[in-house]
């Protein structure tokens, strides 16, 4: 069973993997980022010829979204030869839950010049299995195999991956396959329990310096609690060849 079924060109239903941590009766947003991402790049396929990649994904999470069938709308805010803007929403009837803004940027040869400053993590197999049903609710965490060290309250190390498709019967990226598990990095490195504190993410904004590769995708994760409600989860994401970019996430703190 995939994480949505398609029921026409614009509408999906969400399956039991979606329920949500906080409430098993709304949906977690972490597949519905992958769906979002999956419909930019389908858009782009249909209008273009020459190849773009995503360098922005920037979802504003505008509400709960029930266990219920959704619509996906894809715009074009600002069209370019080398750099796109796309904006796409996702709605039940009517109501948008969540918006998401995509930057596209034409692909180039810049390999000679290619580094980074991030610290490397340790390959998935010198991390020891952890189970974050152990912590969680919802049919989305119990769908996810996790690799974890923890470094103290709000400071983790892990690789995340699944099985579970996130379209029934369709081929997806790579990009938007890993997109469906950036949402997790706030319940991966837990500063507070989460029955004593509630932390929702009220958005989500990842950069990319390349498409990922492979099966895992690894976190390097800080969270933080400021003393008037608000919170933030940073992280550095990798896949097994390296730093590929980083998420950030606004929480609202409610203990």
């Amino acid at each position: 069973m995939a994480y949505f079924e398609r029921l026409s060109a614009a509408r999906f239903r969400p399956t039991e993997h979606v329920s949500g941590a906080w409430d098993e009766s709304t949906q977690h947003i972490g597949p519905a980022l992958g769906l979002l991402a999956h419909a930019v790049e389908s858009d782009l396929a249909a209008r273009r010829d020459d190849p773009m990649v995503i360098s922005r994904l920037s979802y504003e999470l505008l509400g709960v979204v029930p266990m219920d069938a959704v619509d996906v709308a894809v715009e074009v805010i600002r069209p370019g030869r080398t750099i796109e803007l796309v904006e796409v929403t996702y709605s039940q009837r009517g109501r948008t839950g969540i918006r998401m803004r995509a930057w596209l940027q034409q692909s180039r040869d810049t390999a000679g010049i290619a580094g980074d400053g991030f610290d490397p993590i340790p390959p998935p197999d010198q991390m020891e299995p952890w189970d974050p049903t152990t912590v969680w609710r919802g049919g989305y965490l119990a769908s996810a195999q996790v690799r974890r060290i923890s470094d103290g309250p709000g400071r983790s190390r892990y690789w995340v991956r699944t099985d579970v498709p996130l379209l029934a019967g369709e081929e997806v990226s790579t990009t938007a396959r890993m997109a469906a598990l950036f949402d997790i990095a706030n319940g991966m490195a837990i500063r507070a329990d989460p029955t004593a504190v509630h932390y929702p993410n009220i958005d989500l904004s990842a950069h990319l310096v390349r498409p990922p590769q492979g099966e895992w995708l690894g976190y390097d994760t800080r969270v933080t609690f400021g003393p008037g409600g608000l919170g933030l989860t940073a992280s550095v994401i990798h896949d097994e060849f390296g730093p590929l970019g980083t998420i950030a996430q606004s929480l609202t703190v409610r203990p």
